[in-house]
């Protein structure tokens, strides 16, 4: 009976094991938040661990997680005696020479993590430039359209990183490079910044979604290497904190914020600052964050409470617009 009990699990592990986290926006976004000693971050047996628990919190939740062995979250082990021993004269020839073997945890090295934490920060505080009621118009205008170009910087630098450029430059070739990234959260705030720092229209409202991603990225870069500061324990620890336990709650007022401008968009072809191109561009946006895995939950539950409020309005005071909206809707879930 033992046997049969545990089959099932390990039909589980065995799924769980095999499962394309690669290919799952969520797991990038899993792991990025957890926040391990470096050390541990390359075990294999620490990487399965937090493997598991995502497969269990998104997939399957009746997997049992295998408990992360002792020597994966301990300190790295000492060498043996033997090798001490031979190594003693090189380590106080070291030690002596006043250099050390490793860097210390708040030394900053320009790799992809600080160059996209430079950039978010220098966004963000452009943003919230744009957005000071007491900066002159001329600056704060200026500001508003650096804020999206810096984004778009961001998110062009970090698809390039993580997709590299199309391995073939003809039609087939951008295809598939395009079927690759289109899903993707940067290539979808890439679109979203170009649909705004190309037009005329001046909406400080957009600028809600790229506050909060550069919050969030600024966040999460400030607690993995400046933990150990003094000036971050005294001044950022509680903000940065406050901002990775609530990236939900932050999620989910961009897309108040992303659908909110769809309609401001629509209002706009009323009047003489309508661009038709424009808002036709960003309703294709929306229809992509909505079946985009890294967007899609959020927008999903906005576009339900929406639904929950005007259909019964509708189907109250105009029933002749249920034909046209279901039209409308079938085309957005296709």
């Amino acid at each position: 009976m033992g046997e049969e009990r545990e089959d099932p699990q390990k039909l589980k592990k065995i799924a769980a094991a095999a499962y394309d986290y690669e290919n799952d926006p969520r797991w990038a976004d899993y792991w990025s938040n957890i926040l391990i000693p470096p050390h541990m971050a390359s075990s294999s047996d620490v990487i399965a661990h937090f493997k598991q628990k995502f497969y269990k919190r998104f997939i399957d939740p009746d997997l049992l997680v295998d408990a992360m062995s002792s020597s994966s979250s301990s300190q790295p082990q000492r060498p043996p005696a033997s090798s001490r021993s031979t190594n003693d004269s090189a380590g106080s020839t070291a030690r002596t020479s006043g250099t050390s073997a490793t860097s210390p945890p708040t030394s900053l090295r320009w790799d992809r993590q600080t160059i996209q934490f430079s950039i978010n920060a220098w966004v963000f505080l452009v943003a919230v430039l744009a957005t000071f009621p007491l900066v002159p118009k001329h600056l704060s205008n200026r500001a508003y359209r650096l804020s999206f170009m810096g984004t778009a910087s961001s998110s062009l630098y970090s698809l390039y990183s993580l997709y590299g450029k199309p391995r073939e430059w003809n039609l087939q070739g951008l295809q598939v490079y395009f079927r690759s990234i289109v899903m993707s959260k940067d290539f979808i705030y890439l679109i979203y910044c170009f649909s705004f720092v190309s037009s005329h229209l001046c909406l400080k409202f957009a600028l809600i979604p790229i506050l909060c991603r550069a919050l969030v990225n600024v966040a999460k870069f400030l607690r993995r290497n400046f933990s150990q500061s003094s000036l971050y324990r005294k001044y950022l620890e509680e903000p940065c904190v406050w901002v990775e336990s609530n990236t939900t709650t932050l999620s989910i007022l961009s897309s108040h914020a992303e659908i909110g401008l769809g309609f401001l968009l629509i209002i706009s072809l009323f009047s003489w600052q309508r661009n038709i191109v424009q808002t036709f561009i960003y309703w294709q946006l929306l229809k992509l964050m909505y079946h985009a895995p890294a967007t899609s939950d959020y927008h999903l539950s906005v576009w339900t409470k929406i639904g929950r409020t005007v259909h019964p309005f509708i189907h109250r005071y105009a029933p002749f617009l249920e034909t046209p909206l279901s039209a409308i809707q079938r085309w957005w879930l296709r």
